[in-house]
This record gives C-alpha cells, sequence and structure tokens, in this order.
C-alpha cells in the first residue's frame, strides 16, 4: 500500500513529518492527536483547502486541525447540531411538528415549532434534548451526497420545504451536496462533523415563544445559559413580521420577487417601511423634551452616518434644529493614543477620545454657552479647531454618533435625562431557509469592503483580514452596552444583499488562493451565489444601502 508523507500539525503551532497509508481517514488522524487541543476538532484543513473529518489522504501535502472555537470550526459544529436537533423532531413527532430556526440570539439560535399546536415547553424540550443526547450516543454517521440540483429540488418539493426548493432553483451550479441522519435528509450551507458522537456539547432553553438552541462558548468547553438582550428579540421578531408582509422572509422569496420584476416594488416598500420608523423614533425624542442628546452607537458598517442623517430630517420636520456630531471629532492626539496589546494603535477604545473634553464641551452646551467645536485631522493625527461655534436653544438638539456612545463613561457628567440613546445594527431578517438563519455579520461584512473599496481603495482582502479584530473591538466596546439602549433600530434592507453582490464579486475573486483571507472569500462568494443580482436604478439617494455602494446625497 502507498504511503503518504504529510506535514502534519499535531498540536497548536507545532507541525512534524508523518508517513500516512493511503486511504487513511482525516477523522482517524483527529482521533490520533485530539488529545493536544483544548476543544473537539471538527475539520481540517489540507493544503490551505478546508475538508471534512470523513475524506480520506490520497497525495502527501499538509494538513492541520481546526477545532470548534475556529471561526469555521465553529460553524461546521453549529450546522451539525441543527441538523442533529431537527432529526430528534422528526423522531418525535414524525411529520407532524416542524422546527423552524429563525435567527442568532446570544450563543445559540431561536427556534419555534410548528404543527399539531405543538409549543415549546418544559416537558418538551426535555424530550428533545434526551432524543439528541440518545442520538449524540449511538454517533450516528451524517453522511454526505452530491446530486444533481434539479434531483435535490425535486426531493424538498416532495417533503413540503418550498424554501429549499426555492433556494436551490436559482443554483447555477449543476450539483448541490446533501447530508443524511439516518434517513433525513437536508440541504446545509456549508461544511458537517463526520458523526454526530462529535456533538455532546448543546443545550435547549425556553425563551418567549419558543426555544434557544445553545452552542458551547467562544472557549468551546462549556455551553452557558443564554446571555442575550430581550430587546433585541424583540427588534429581530419586529423585522420578520416586516418581512412577512412583504412576503420576503427568505433568499428564495427575494429571488422569486426579483424574477417576477418586482425588485422595484421590494425596494420602494421596504425603504418606506424603513422612513415610516425613522419618523416615528424622531416623534419619540420630540416627546421628550429633556432630550438634548441623542446618543447613536453600533458595530461597523451599521449605517450609522446615513440614519443620523435621515434621523435629523425627521427631527427637522419634528420642529427640533438637530446638530450632528461626530465622536472621531473628540480622538485625543494620535501621540497619545494608547495601543493594543500587538502594538498597535487602538482607535476603537475608550482612551483614544479625548472623554474630558468632551464632557466640558457638552456641559457648557447644556447651560446655553458657546462653545468651539473640535475637528479632528486624520491625515496629521491631531484635534483642530476651525473657527465652529456652537450654542443650543431651546430647540435645539445634538445627534452624536460613535461606537461609545451608550458607554456612560463617554458622558459621564450629562444628566440621564438629557440623552436619548439608540443602538443601530443590520439585524438582517432573511433567512437562507427554514433551518439555515443568516449571520448578520455577513451583511455588514459585504457592506464594509464595497464601501472601504470605493472611499478608501482598500482591497477585499485587507477588509477581510482586520475583519477579526473589528469584532473583538465590537464584543468589548459597543455589544456590552446594546441593553442600555432606549431604542434599538434594525439598518438591515431585505433586498440589500442582492445590491451588494454586484460590487461585492470582483472584489472577492481578486483574492489570490493562497493567501489565508481566501477561505473567507470563497464562503461568502458561495454565500452570494444564492442571489439574484438587483440593479441600483430606482434606489433613492437617501437610502442606507447608498452609503456603501455610492450614490448618496449625504456626505458619507
Amino acid at each position: 500500500m502507498q504511503e503518504y508523507e504529510l506535514e502534519i500539525e499535531v498540536a497548536p503551532g507545532i507541525y512534524e513529518q508523518v508517513l500516512v497509508p493511503e486511504g487513511t481517514r482525516l477523522l482517524d488522524l483527529a482521533k490520533e492527536y485530539q488529545e493536544n487541543y483544548d476543544s473537539t476538532i471538527v475539520l481540517a484543513c489540507v493544503d490551505r483547502k478546508l475538508r471534512e473529518l470523513n475524506k480520506q489522504v490520497k497525495k502527501s501535502g499538509t494538513l492541520s486541525f481546526l477545532t470548534m472555537t475556529d471561526r469555521d470550526g465553529k460553524r461546521t459544529y453549529r450546522r451539525s447540531v441543527t441538523l442533529l436537533m431537527q432529526k430528534a423532531v422528526v423522531n418525535l413527532w414524525k411529520d407532524e411538528v416542524k422546527v423552524r430556526v429563525y435567527y442568532s440570539l446570544g450563543e445559540g439560535y431561536y427556534c419555534e415549532l410548528k404543527g399539531c399546536g405543538k409549543v415549546a415547553d418544559e416537558r418538551t424540550l426535555r424530550e428533545i434534548k434526551e432524543e439528541m443526547m440518545r442520538l449524540v450516543e449511538a454517533d450516528i454517521e451524517i453522511k454526505k451526497c452530491s446530486v444533481k440540483t434539479e434531483d435535490a429540488e425535486a426531493v424538498f418539493r416532495s417533503k413540503g420545504m418550498k424554501d429549499k426548493e426555492r433556494l436551490l432553483h436559482y443554483r447555477r451550479s449543476s450539483r448541490v451536496n446533501l447530508y443524511s441522519l439516518d434517513g433525513l435528509e437536508d440541504y446545509f450551507y456549508g461544511y458537517m462533523v463526520p458523526s454526530t458522537g462529535c456533538l455532546s456539547a448543546f443545550d435547549l432553553e425556553l425563551y418567549e415563544d419558543g426555544f434557544v438552541l445553545l452552542f458551547p462558548n467562544q472557549k468551546g468547553d462549556i455551553v452557558e445559559p443564554l446571555k442575550t438582550s430581550n430587546k433585541l428579540y424583540h427588534t429581530l421578531r419586529e423585522s420578520r413580521r416586516w418581512s412577512r408582509m412583504l412576503g420576503v422572509g427568505t433568499i428564495g422569496a427575494l429571488n422569486d420577487a426579483i424574477a417576477a420584476g418586482k425588485g422595484e416594488q421590494i425596494i420602494l416598500l421596504q425603504e418606506a417601511l424603513m422612513e415610516e420608523r425613522i419618523g416615528a423614533l424622531a416623534a419619540q425624542i420630540a416627546q421628550r423634551r429633556d432630550a438634548k442628546f441623542v446618543m447613536i452607537a453600533g458595530p461597523s458598517s451599521s449605517g450609522k452616518t446615513t440614519f443620523s442623517n435621515r434621523l435629523s430630517i425627521q427631527l427637522q420636520a419634528k420642529g427640533l434644529k438637530p446638530h450632528p456630531i461626530g465622536l472621531d471629532d473628540y480622538y485625543d492626539d494620535r501621540e497619545r493614543c494608547p495601543r493594543d496589546e500587538n502594538g498597535n494603535l487602538d482607535f476603537e477604545c475608550l482612551e483614544a477620545l479625548d472623554v474630558e473634553q468632551f464632557n466640558k464641551d457638552m456641559t457648557r452646551l447644556l447651560a446655553g454657552e458657546t462653545v468651539d467645536m473640535p475637528s479632528f485631522n486624520f491625515k496629521t493625527g491631531k484635534r483642530e479647531y476651525r473657527g465652529r461655534q456652537l450654542q443650543l436653544g431651546k430647540d435645539d438638539i445634538l445627534v452624536i454618533e460613535g461606537i461609545h456612545g451608550l458607554n456612560d463613561k463617554l458622558s459621564y457628567s450629562l444628566p440621564e435625562e438629557s440623552k436619548f440613546r439608540i443602538y443601530i445594527s443590520a439585524l438582517t431578517q432573511l433567512n437562507i431557509d427554514e433551518h439555515n438563519p443568516l449571520p448578520t455579520t455577513d451583511c455588514r461584512l459585504l457592506r464594509r469592503i464595497v464601501r472601504d473599496a470605493r472611499t478608501r481603495g482598500t482591497s477585499a482582502q485587507e477588509t477581510i483580514a482586520m475583519w477579526p479584530s473589528v469584532r473583538r473591538g465590537e464584543e468589548k466596546n459597543i455589544f456590552p452596552f446594546q441593553d442600555s439602549a432606549d431604542v434599538m433600530f434594525n439598518s438591515a434592507l431585505l433586498y440589500e444583499i442582492a445590491v451588494l453582490k454586484v460590487y461585492a464579486e470582483p472584489l472577492l475573486f481578486q483574492i489570490p488562493r493562497d493567501c489565508e483571507e481566501y477561505y473567507e472569500a470563497k464562503r461568502l462568494l458561495k454565500f452570494l451565489d444564492y442571489f439574484l443580482p438587483l440593479p441600483t436604478e430606482g434606489i433613492m439617494q437617501s437610502s442606507l444601502v447608498r452609503e456603501f455602494v455610492g450614490g448618496s446625497c449625504f456626505n458619507v
């Protein structure tokens, strides 16, 4: 039997040359080296290509392992546990009860049971969990089969799974991969683990009208109780109601609308809904006559700038005089900027701002004094004063936008009643299908790739490379404060990924195959392939999506 020479990552960062017999499964190698890893190995990387563990060694090369704490390993684990949950529900109630996965909440997926009046309660969840654990102990293989796309469509049509049938109808690929678990066949967006025995870390917790399928924490060793914002749940539920009202809850449904020539109608309806929500928010602020500071915060590429401008217009329509202020203008001089653990300038920490000067200026404005307002010169790295003066009258109000807007340490000197807090994020209400929620971070990443290439000359590779650092900053500086907001605003547009596709695909195709960012680019390209493209003609200049693709009437 032929042997192949593999350079194997036997422990994180440690490689050694090993002779491996032809036909050896990657799973067998993963089991051999599992004790050297802190969490479960769920995926392999062979010559810089992701591979499922049931694949065999067929040539010499380099092999490394991904655990459930790695980005792609985490996604693989979550998909696989979702299939495990589906199988448990089918075993318990056959076709009488279906489980629907809607969106991410904390370290889990919010789900609901549909059919025969079945509702989630303690007894029901206990039955599902016990059946899931029985399947884990049985260590049943999760099989993958490549089939013709039209045959897969027929399979899901016969099962009444219209969301998946619609999704596959618009796939350009002639074949798709279906996964089966003990007779249950389904389509999933990405890789899976080799068997149910890998999936012992999960939990189920009742929540609102359904339950949350909980996954392990960031370290991959413990499933913690649900930690989430109830405001976030209600914002997502309201967005789901809007998508149902528009008849566009999944990618397949959006594609149906575009194919039928209803794309412009979807755009107009979605924009009308957003304008109505911004107007209602402005009315709520106007009723708070003691509110002088509208503090707006949200993660990267949430559309904060366009939203601030549109909110300001609506506030004017309510008789107020809004003045936009960017917290970036209160950056301390670059020479005093803190550095992160890698020695790089940390522009996202609160200490990068001159918090003391901000509070002095805001306190003086609240007292009716005239204040010289700063501007930060990003070329020189210094704060400047250019003669811009401001004084607040009875109807004046400041609209302050920046990542630390909800942190009370930023505005420690201002009276609580003077602040109205808004958390904004792109919480996409589209699902891939009934069992695959669409990651909200993907929408923001695509927005940033398109915007940064247009406005900053940043390549998609550079944007993807810096994205983990951006996400860490959000986890530290933004997400912990979201529940303190008076209002959560969802800036996602149902149609936007179909628009972003046109701009993002050429940028992603530029990323070389031999670089680390290629994996993520390939995943995003596959994701965009699900969407029919939608042209920008008919999208108004004030639309939030214009902040990213260009053509905005605002200075963004």
